[in-house]
């Protein structure tokens, strides 16, 4: 299989519905100019046509109430946020709307708009344009939540949220989009609602979500140099999530560390422990841990950053604690927090 970025995976997700369907069409700010949100648009609109790939103003409300008109009359509307926080000036259709429609005709009415929105750390934006809302999103009924960490994962749950009939929530961490993997040519869809095991283990679960499965997978490495085999779970999807999975990793295991990329109090972390408390109690041998942002807004200044952070010595240390193991001095970092990768050159 060929190997590309997260970014050119949504890429190739998109520009295969857009062909496939004539009922879809893309819109967002920024879709069609030279930056084309973050790459994931470039030239779609040259393939596709400019009625079906189009700019939209600085409306989210008005412009969200229009996909969602669109989307009861038949067409499959894809709307893209470079900001999860730009969504928020739409949370009255995508909740009060969007998400009731199905349910309130009794099963006759349907809904299948897709919402793409960029989330990630930074950015140097400060708390209005760096939130990890995921776990909103997810509280609502109606509404389904997606949160692919791999390339392959990015295509086939892109794919599966357009042809769904439902509202889904595409959320997609800023640091994911230059990472490379195999992703198969044509279409294929990933199972909305079904986690994977990203690496086996006996001694822990690690359930991850997102960019921080990539940090759990670090801390597994690391954890296994000192004899401790974690279990990395990938979520990929919070509404509706693989509670079975973690279960019978968490009734194997007996230890649960739950790494987000959201604020601890309330986040859906707080699900997943609440979830396994429920279910398998008799088999924890450990207090449940979470690994997530500290109960405060995101700080702009690098310094504030470097400490608000998690990464994966945090949930190595959080595991080591768990475990009764020794306390280890963190190595030092290997380069600036807030650049991802080499290929990382700015916001857009």
């Amino acid at each position: 299989m060929p190997l590309l970025t997260y970014g050119q995976a949504i890429w190739q997700a998109l520009d295969e519905c857009l062909g496939r369907d004539p009922a879809v069409y893309l819109c967002g700010l920024g879709a069609p100019d030279p930056k084309g949100i973050f790459g994931t648009t470039l030239g779609l609109a040259e393939r596709h046509g400019a009625q079906r790939v189009w700019d939209m103003p600085t409306s989210e409300n008005a412009l969200t109430g229009v996909a969602i008109g669109a989307a009861l009359a038949g067409m499959r509307p894809v709307m893209c946020h470079q900001r999860l926080d730009f969504a928020l000036l739409a949370m009255e259709e995508l909740v009060n709307q969007a998400a009731n429609w199905h349910f309130m005709y009794g099963g006759r009415m349907r809904v299948p708009l897709t919402v793409r929105l960029i989330l990630g750390r930074g950015w140097g934006q400060g708390p209005q344009h760096s939130q990890h809302l995921q776990a909103w999103f997810a509280h609502v009924p109606g509404l389904k939540v997606v949160m692919p960490t791999t390339p392959h994962d990015a295509k086939g749950l892109l794919i599966a949220a357009i042809e769904d009939d439902n509202p889904v929530i595409f959320l997609e961490h800023r640091w994911l989009h230059r990472i490379s993997g195999e992703v198969p040519a044509g279409r294929y869809t990933v199972p909305i609602g079904a986690a994977r095991v990203a690496r086996p283990g006996r001694d822990l679960t690690i359930a991850a979500i997102s960019y921080m499965t990539l940090e759990a997978l670090r801390a597994a490495e690391a954890l296994a140099a000192e004899g401790v085999e974690a279990e990395v779970i990938d979520l990929r999807s919070l509404k509706p999530w693989d509670r079975a999975l973690v279960g019978q990793s968490v009734a194997r295991t007996g230890a649960l560390l739950v790494a987000d990329t959201g604020w601890k109090t309330a986040g859906f972390a707080a699900e997943v422990v609440a979830a396994m408390v429920e279910d398998h109690f008799a088999a924890l041998r450990h207090p449940p841990a979470r690994v997530t942002l500290p109960d405060c807004p995101t700080p702009t200044a690098p310094a504030l950053a470097a400490a608000y952070y998690p990464r994966a010595v945090d949930i190595a240390a959080a595991a080591r604690r768990m475990l009764g193991r020794p306390a280890v001095d963190p190595p030092a970092p290997a380069g600036p927090l807030d650049v991802p990768d080499p290929g990382f050159t700015g916001p857009f």
